[in-house]
């Protein structure tokens, strides 16, 4: 198990909040509004943003051309697919049940990391990922009748937890020895022309001016999800093992279901209350300190 840092338990706070709070204001910002358009205008202002944030940091931009293959693998199971199938699920269904559907990624990702990068997990580990699972279902146990009329959400969000399970996987191990947020900005600014040229060729007979709802959600959205959340996900995932940064993260849903019962109105049931037992359950198991084990013996992650 892995013990966090003061600096990643401030990055991991500040970003359960951001996160949270992100699926309502989502949820407003694709109602009456082209969804991938919509994303491709976050993107587009938010990455200006995060590269004044590298010149103020005096971060260097420059990826050597060696890097550039690994960089667009990257870019694409953590940014490309994610952000264009999870904003089209979130038209089908509601801020808090998107949020869960999206939030299965930790399971997605120990399974991959035990399946096909050999991880080795403990029982304590796996217990976590029983928990998160469980969470899951009571979070989605009223959803389940509407859920079966709308299975083209249901499988935009699980294949986009899915891909971002498998970045989070591939960024832990990436060898490029550039700083994080260098490849933040780039995985953002690739995200931008991809999202652009999809809103164009799929959105452009439905484009209209944002109203300042939409406006309100596509700011919240470039300022504090892309020119902040993302680059303190990237870093976490890229220093923490992927089990403890996946399952940390699983508060996201949690806040996002609550934060939508207020703003939204989406009803809250006693399952909802069980599961935040469960997911908290799920972040000790990877983040609570485990006992020291005599010299010599293994430690697994």
């Amino acid at each position: 198990m892995h013990a966090l840092t003061s600096r990643q338990w401030v990055l991991l706070a500040l970003l359960t909040v951001v996160w949270g709070f992100n699926w309502p204001i989502m949820k407003l910002g694709v109602t009456g509004y082209p969804p991938l358009t919509y994303r491709a205008l976050c993107l587009v202002i938010g990455t200006p943003i995060l590269g004044l944030g590298l010149l103020a940091m005096k971060v260097p931009f420059r990826i050597p051309r060696q890097y550039w293959r690994e960089l667009f693998i990257l870019g694409l199971f953590n940014m490309f697919i994610w952000h264009a199938l999870i904003v089209l699920a979130v038209q089908y269904l509601s801020s808090g049940r998107s949020a869960i559907l999206g939030y299965t990624m930790p399971i997605f990702s120990a399974l991959l990391g035990a399946f096909i990068f050999q991880n080795q997990l403990s029982k304590r580990a796996w217990g976590g990922v029983a928990a998160a699972a469980l969470g899951v279902i009571f979070l989605l146990w009223h959803e389940l009748a509407n859920l079966s009329g709308k299975p083209i959400g249901v499988l935009l969000a699980l294949t986009a937890a899915c891909a971002w399970a498998m970045g989070t996987q591939l960024l832990r191990r990436t060898a490029i020895p550039l700083p994080t947020l260098t490849l933040s900005f780039w995985m953002s600014a690739m995200t931008a022309c991809v999202l652009v040229i999809l809103a164009t060729l799929f959105e452009s007979d439905q484009w209209q001016p944002p109203s300042q709802v939409h406006w309100f959600s596509i700011f919240y959205n470039a300022i504090l999800v892309f020119g902040f959340a993302h680059p303190a996900w990237f870093y976490l995932a890229r220093n923490l093992p992927p089990l403890a940064s996946t399952l940390s993260v699983m508060m996201v849903p949690i806040l996002g279901v609550f934060s939508g019962s207020l703003a939204l109105n989406e009803l809250l049931h006693w399952q909802d209350w069980a599961a935040t037992g469960l997911i908290a359950i799920a972040i000790a198991s990877v983040l609570w300190p485990s006992q020291k084990k005599p010299d010599g013996a293994p430690t697994v992650s």
